[in-house]
């Protein structure tokens, strides 16, 4: 990891909802990296789970994949603090 706090349902779920919108888009993981100027392993590490994406890489990501941005958060909410200390994600679960 790269030192930062990652939520990993959070994470996962995140890479769930990047992985089904590349493969709509009909785009590879290397393609999807040229079209976002991120390297591959970078979409890679995103779809599996192991990071959670900047601001900035989330809006690059929505923006190749003519997706809203809600839509790779789909399934993930943030609890702002009072429900733990520093507030956490939540991923919800559709029934």
């Amino acid at each position: 990891m790269d030192g930062r706090k990652v939520d990993r349902e959070a994470a996962e779920q995140f890479g769930k909802n990047l992985w089904r919108a590349r493969r709509r888009a009909g785009h590879s993981q290397e393609a999807l990296g040229v079209l976002t100027s991120l390297h591959r392993t970078e979409i890679g590490l995103l779809e599996r789970g192991k990071r959670l994406p900047r601001v900035d890489t989330l809006m690059k990501l929505a923006d190749a994949l003519e997706v809203r941005m809600e839509s790779l958060l789909e399934g993930i909410e943030w609890l702002p603090p009072g429900s733990s200390v520093d507030g956490s994600f939540v991923v919800r679960r559709e029934a």
